[in-house]
């Protein structure tokens, strides 16, 4: 569906070697592809992507991320494997699914992607899969787990949990399942209940599903990536893909909430306006500021481009043939959250007991880039809300998680407003869950 160029390997590894290391300015100012209205330069079309991640290092020490002024930060657990997502129980036990990515054969031909494994590799995400969710209990509330247990094993690729009642839905990366769970439980040991299939498949380029119920229980929401960049594999992979989908955990039907969303992460529910959020990854390879990352209102029934254009109407030139008429129709987000920032984690602040600003508005775990020269995201914001909308500008909540030379200590995804209401941040590089609260006096 999208045209290539075909070079030589050596051409190719020599010349992505150099954009590994190249730097240089971004094209548009700091912060210019951030907010309600944010500024899109024109693409920039290369023959090699630059390719430019921050290579793992962890965390030595005592070392930790770097509190706005006004919180602190401890950890709540060390020495996970590979935490991506959070859930909080409502007895304020915390759900961790340890994940990855599964085995995906159609996803590794070619000596292009042989490289960007490399690259991953290197950046600590190509590490088997866990495949468990783990239980943390911080009994007596001083931040810090005391028990730590395996509630569930043997899934596959699982990251999205929601509890209804007494059922908790995980999602697999091929399903959504539904277990027994009865409050206090630090084991489960009953056969999952097949609810509903998600797309997998062989290739299964965002193998991450997200889930969230509705308010009142009746619904799932579970948001599912595209099966490439801007379906340079045919639109026939791409079915039920770049979508929120809602299920019917009943009868385990589905259909497409919203469509056009690249990679839908996070999910979270806004009080105000009692409508669905989502922090949506959006297309690579169109230069350090294009596309911005993005979180938005969700419409039932809405478009938001992907992959004939984005923000919007703009067109993206790669995707062949055009839809004038879908595109048309395309949505504009409601806030920019910069390009190539990774934002995964999404979570309304709620009964947050972080001091003012942060009491209304949404948190975002921002995993980091790998297609921009200067690194963006990295850190975990707040976007503080009017009411139903957004407004202003980002605020950095957490820091800190690349060193003196760019090197990742830690990389943030999934958020959680615990029981306390300090926030939770899985770290998966980094192998920590982090609790951000309001500093103690005299700090």
């Amino acid at each position: 569906m999208v045209l290539g160029v075909r070079i030589p390997v050596v051409t190719w590894l020599l010349l992505a070697l150099v954009s590994m290391g190249c730097r240089g300015a971004a094209t548009t100012e700091s912060g210019d592809d951030v907010g309600a209205t944010p500024t899109l330069p024109a693409p920039q079309r290369t023959l090699i992507p630059v390719v430019k991640v921050a290579t793992q290092v962890g965390w030595s020490g005592e070392e930790k991320p770097i509190p706005t002024s006004g919180l602190q930060v401890q950890a709540l657990a060390r020495d996970l494997d590979h935490p991506r997502w959070l859930h909080v129980l409502p007895n304020g036990d915390v759900l961790v699914a340890e994940t990855n990515a599964p085995v995906r054969p159609a996803d590794g031909g070619g000596i292009r992607n042989w490289f960007r494994k490399k690259i991953m590799q290197r950046a600590g995400a190509v590490t088997p899969s866990a495949d468990r969710i783990t239980l943390l209990r911080d009994g007596d509330g001083d931040g810090v787990a005391e028990l730590r247990t395996v509630l569930l094993r043997d899934l596959h690729s699982p990251f999205g949990m929601a509890l209804v009642g007494n059922t908790l839905y995980v999602a697999n990366t091929g399903s959504v399942v539904a277990f027994t769970y009865n409050e206090g439980d630090t084991e489960i040991l009953t056969p999952a209940r097949r609810i509903a299939d998600l797309p997998g498949g062989e290739r299964n380029h965002h193998w991450t599903k997200s889930l969230i119920a509705s308010p009142d229980g009746m619904k799932l929401y579970v948001g599912v990536g595209s099966n490439s960049n801007v379906a340079e594999n045919g639109m026939a992979e791409e079915v039920d893909r770049a979508a929120i989908l809602e299920i019917d955990p009943a009868s385990g039907a589905h259909r497409v909430f919203a469509s056009g969303l690249r990679n839908p992460v996070g999910l979270a529910w806004q009080p105000d306006s009692g409508m669905l959020w989502t922090a949506v990854n959006e297309r690579d390879e169109l230069g350090d500021d294009l596309v911005p990352d993005y979180m938005t209102s969700v419409r039932d029934g809405g478009f938001y481009g992907w992959p004939y254009s984005y923000y919007g109407t703009h067109v993206d030139e790669r995707v062949k043939p055009q839809q004038p008429q879908l595109v048309a129709s395309a949505l504009v987000p409601d806030y920019a959250l910069g390009a190539h920032t990774a934002s995964l984690g999404l979570a309304w602040s709620g009964d947050s007991a972080l001091p003012s600003p942060f009491q209304h508005g949404m948190f975002i775990g921002q995993h980091g880039s790998w297609n921009r020269r200067e690194p963006a995201g990295y850190r975990v914001i707040f976007v503080p809300f009017a009411g139903a909308q957004p407004q202003g500008r980002p605020i950095e909540v957490l820091g800190g998680f690349l060193d003196e030379k760019g090197q990742a200590r830690g990389r943030p995804v999934g958020v959680a407003i615990d029981r306390r209401g300090a926030l939770l941040v899985a770290d998966d590089v980094g192998n920590v869950i982090w609790g951000v609260s309001a500093a103690s006096p005299g700090q």
